[in-house]
């Protein structure tokens, strides 16, 4: 009998280089006078550079990171063999906001990369940029046969537009609903210096072909609650209104002038209006918003002093490591363990008093509870307070009958299976992130998908092909389980 062949051997797998090529950013002076963009692109030859540095793990660990379940290693290697036509292509056919996260991704991807245990992970964010960059424009989505339903989206933010992608890829018609002049929820308070509203309406053009329709400046909720859609003929609406109204401090003084929600200030600057600040800014918070508000300030007040007050420590700051180095690279002065006691001034804002923190036993989320020092105040001197202490749902017209569950960060969800709420055919969801809240919409939008199946009694099918091939989506193979739920 013969011997059986050998076995084939396995392909040797890259060594590891812990060194990440450099990301170009504008220098600090140059960059505080204005709203430029302060990261830069890789060229051809660095992205392809850093591409060769991934070693396509076996099991995707990256992928699992990823609320969306993009398969970077794939447009990974394509960048890596100079093929960067198919990796914009690869990037757009799971991710309908590739152009907006390229630029402002938490990147948990790179979080979970095995190259980190060595030194610094691969720059898998930048290269997604470095595929649309530099591979080609012309790809648009194709939807499936006309399922004869139309869908509401109430929320033109990354939800909806992941809801509305979803759904418009399936063949299902979809009309969004958008208060905002501009599409894009709360990404639109992103300063240009890291995204603009060019790189949303990249993304809105590949929709072209399906049947979505986006609708601005149309508001759902107390003159026109939800109910309403599916009197009109909607067989189903997703409602992704985020998290658009600003909290207060809750002290004495808020009300003085010169004290600005940071949504409000973000909003301004995006749309382009004139701000005028102070000289001595204090921004209150330690979120995504704080950082924006703090970075935007500093740029507003065209050389003044910026100050950020958080009633944690460093290491407790829910915003992005990224955005609180580059904070502190530009200058911000940073105050922890101060929280504000009432905001001074006659007329106009002329200082904040803060009273010391110390941080007591973890609360329910896992974080250390804030305990006020008694006899601890100071009094900061300032002519300028943002809020920045984050940002609640505007429930007005959404009402008791949704039976809508509030997370700890604001946001509305449905608490039935797949987001659904108390009200047949209606589904609520958001996220803490743009990709988080992507996230959440394919499940709605998944189960969406399902509830109208079962009405026109046809058998659930995998997400097809967004560009009208035979395929579906499928996990990768080695994928066990989310590293994050």
């Amino acid at each position: 009998m013969p011997d059986a062949p050998p076995a084939p051997a396995r392909p040797t797998p890259p060594k590891l280089n812990p060194v990440r090529v450099p990301i170009a950013e504008a220098p600090v002076q140059e960059r505080i006078v204005d709203f430029q963009e302060v990261l830069h692109a890789y060229s051809k030859e660095d992205a392809i550079l850093e591409a060769k540095r991934c070693i396509a793990c076996r099991r995707p660990w990256c992928v699992e990171a990823c609320p969306i379940t993009q398969d970077c290693r794939e447009y990974i290697q394509l960048i890596a063999d100079g093929d960067f036509n198919g990796a914009a292509r690869v990037t757009i056919q799971d991710n309908p906001l590739a152009t907006s996260l390229c630029k402002v991704c938490y990147h948990y991807c790179e979080d979970a990369c095995v190259v980190k245990k060595k030194g610094v992970p691969i720059a898998i964010r930048h290269l997604k940029r470095a595929a649309l960059e530099f591979g080609t424009k012309e790809i648009a989505y194709v939807p499936s046969h006309p399922k004869g339903q139309r869908v509401a989206v109430v929320g033109g933010g990354p939800a909806g537009f992941q809801a509305a992608w979803e759904l418009g890829i399936r063949g299902y018609g979809v009309t969004v609903f958008e208060q905002e002049k501009l599409l894009g929820g709360l990404m639109q308070t992103i300063p240009a210096y890291r995204m603009t509203d060019a790189d949303v309406q990249e993304d809105k053009r590949r929709f072209r072909d399906l049947d979505v329709t986006f609708l601005t400046e149309h508001k759902v909720g107390l003159d026109f609650p939800p109910e309403k859609l599916l009197e009109q003929g909607y067989q189903a609406v997703f409602l992704s209104i985020g998290t658009s109204a600003h909290r207060s401090l809750h002290v004495p003084g808020e009300d003085l002038p010169g004290v600005v929600p940071a949504l409000k200030l973000l909003h301004q600057v995006s749309e382009g209006e004139t701000v005028t600040l102070g000289k001595k800014i204090v921004v209150v918070g330690g979120g995504d918003v704080a950082m924006d508000a703090v970075r935007s300030s500093l740029r507003l007040s065209h050389g003044g002093e910026v100050t950020l007050v958080y009633r944690r420590g460093r290491e407790e700051m829910p915003a992005d490591p990224e955005e609180i180095h580059g904070a502190e690279s530009e200058g911000i002065r940073f105050i922890f363990q101060k929280a504000p006691v009432r905001i001074l001034g006659n007329g106009h804002v002329a200082g904040l008093v803060v009273q010391s923190i110390e941080l007591g036993p973890p609360d329910a989320g896992g974080r250390r509870s804030p305990v006020p020092v008694p006899g601890s105040e100071q009094t900061l001197d300032c002519d300028t307070v943002v809020v920045a202490v984050g940002q609640k749902a505007d429930l007005r017209g959404f009402g008791p009958e949704l039976d809508l569950k509030i997370t700890s960060q604001g946001w509305p969800e449905g608490k039935g299976p797949g987001y659904a709420t108390a009200i047949p055919g209606v589904f609520a969801a958001g996220g803490r992130s743009v990709v988080y809240a992507m996230g959440t919409a394919s499940k709605a939008a998944e189960a969406i998908d399902a509830y109208l199946c079962g009405l026109r009694g046809d058998k659930v099918a995998a997400r097809p092909d967004p560009f009208g091939g035979v395929a579906t989506y499928h996990l990768p193979a080695g994928y066990t389980t989310p590293i994050r739920s």
